[in-house]
């Protein structure tokens, strides 16, 4: 079946693109690719880091004008010049990365550079609060239109983000990783969302690392690798094993990220850090738990459970009101990052732009978590590439250059980066906040391997994550997390992804 005679009710594409190529300096990104969108569709778009995914999406969103190939929007060749060009052909785009600016309110948010005035020219506070808030309730949210926008979970930034496009009109809607950031309930949300969007004859580009996802909302798949265009079909025909076996161009069983595990916790193991009873006033709420040396420890639980209040209280950047926490058997209480890290605690947050500097090179995003070991009186930028330059051939660091921009590497390896800041000197404890998000099967391969690697050389870590596979991939040992506290706890013999589920 060709995507002529797929298209929904018989109707051409909305958005079609005939044999488009990029490349950058002499490198192909994309390579005489075909696509098609058509009116009131769900395409997925999956495909592992470097596929060539971003690059058709920024040239669908207007970023990207110099290309070879023909671009046409309802039938009308088109060369979208900018982001504005884009908005005027009614194409959205929800970035991975949120685009959105957490001092101003949610309502400020919705309506950035658009903001309703009154006859006088000045903002219309009341009628900008009111439309926000209606907009933002037909996602079925109910969010305080008044409230900083950074006091939300990423999960709710993302869907006030998502509201922004709504609220400019745009008939093809670009989601780029939209359920990264999302728990199971929020996810049903979207979803829901995006069947209505798409009844109402808008169509949606879904391009996500999460397999379930793309075939569980997706009208029609379109897989990537390599920079081309490997396969179009509809989702119905589709396996999942089938969708990676095309991604990564082998079979998937070796990369199969977990719907069950077997558990291996070991109580002769040394306790290396204890919480017990501990409480911020907030979110957290009695919450228990013990971490071992050589032992990955998994901390389950959806979006706004508590898990990132945790891991920023162990880091130093949250203050906890009540309960007892120990490092090696003796009371500490982290009042600073600073004081964490000197008592041997790395932080790995879910949001890895927090953490690295993406214009500076890669070896200086290596080297500032041992800066004070290394430099005594000068900087010695030769000793900080030699040590990155062991950490990329160690890790896989892709392309393995020390003085290339951080930003310029796909997310996978930006996370290899950060994870190598703690390896020169190995932490007691590596707390890790959803390390394996937003990633390809690959790249989640890799990051699984470097951690179960850490473990093996006695380091106690904790995993914090909204995903079972990626919980039930690392841990030695499971705690369940729900509205701050304990729900359960799993330490040995086999756990299912349901099991998991129920007691969230």
């Amino acid at each position: 079946m060709t995507d002529e005679q797929s298209g929904r009710g018989g109707a051409p594409p909305l958005l079609e693109l005939t044999g488009v190529s990029k490349s950058f300096g002499g490198v192909t990104a994309l390579r005489d690719v075909d696509f098609t969108l058509y009116p009131g569709e769900i395409h997925g778009l999956v495909g592992e880091n470097g596929a060539g995914k971003s690059t058709m999406m920024k040239i669908i969103a207007g970023v990207h004008h110099d290309f070879e190939g023909v671009m046409k929007i309802r039938g009308v060749e088109t060369r979208l010049r900018s982001a504005r060009d884009a908005l005027a052909s009614s194409i959205g785009m929800v970035h991975q990365e949120l685009s959105i600016v957490p001092e101003l309110s949610v309502a400020e948010n919705v309506f950035l550079g658009k903001q309703p005035l009154t006859t006088l020219g000045i903002v219309d506070w009341p009628r900008m609060n009111r439309e926000a808030k209606a907009l933002i309730a037909s996602l079925g949210l109910d969010i305080d239109p008044a409230a900083a926008m950074g006091t939300l979970p990423v999960g709710l930034q993302q869907l006030v983000e998502l509201s922004r496009v709504l609220f400019s009109g745009a008939q093809i809607i670009i989601l780029d990783e939209p359920t990264s950031a999302l728990s199971p309930p929020e996810i049903r949300q979207l979803f829901d969302v995006l069947r209505r969007l798409r009844s109402e004859g808008r169509s949606i580009i879904f391009i996500s690392h999460f397999l379930d996802d793309v075939l569980a909302i997706s009208d029609r798949v379109t897989v990537f690798r390599n920079g081309k265009k490997v396969i179009t079909d509809e989702t119905r025909k589709l396996t999942k094993d089938a969708v990676i076996a095309h991604m990564i161009g082998r079979g998937s069983i070796d990369m199969h990220m977990g719907e069950d595990a077997m558990l291996a916790g070991d109580d002769s193991k040394p306790v290396v850090l204890s919480l017990e009873n501990v409480g911020d006033g907030r979110t957290l709420h009695d919450f228990s738990i013990e971490l071992r040396a050589g032992e990955i420890t998994g901390v389950y639980g959806f979006m706004g459970s508590g898990q990132i209040e945790l891991a920023r209280a162990l880091f130093g950047k949250l203050p906890l009101r009540r309960g007892s926490v120990k490092l090696d058997g003796k009371p500490v209480r982290f009042r600073s990052t600073a004081g964490a890290r000197k008592a041997g605690i790395a932080f790995l947050p879910e949001n890895r732009q927090m953490m690295l500097f993406r214009t500076e090179p890669v070896f200086k995003n290596v080297s500032i978590a041992i800066l004070d070991r290394i430099h005594r009186l000068l900087v010695k930028p030769a000793e900080e590439k030699r040590i990155t330059e062991g950490h990329i051939k160690d890790l896989q660091i892709r392309p393995p250059r020390t003085e290339i921009a951080l930003g310029s590497l796909s997310g996978g390896n930006q996370q290899k980066v950060a994870l190598a800041k703690w390896l020169t000197h190995l932490p007691k404890v590596l707390v890790l906040s959803e390390p394996t998000r937003g990633m390809d099967v690959g790249a989640k391969e890799d990051v699984i391997r470097i951690v179960k690697s850490l473990r093996d050389k006695g380091v106690a870590i904790l995993v914090l994550s909204a995903e079972p596979e990626t919980i039930l991939t690392l841990a030695d040992r499971v705690t369940v997390m729900k509205k701050g506290t304990v729900a359960r706890q799993f330490s040995s013999g086999k756990i299912e992804k349901a099991d998991l589920l129920a007691a969230a």
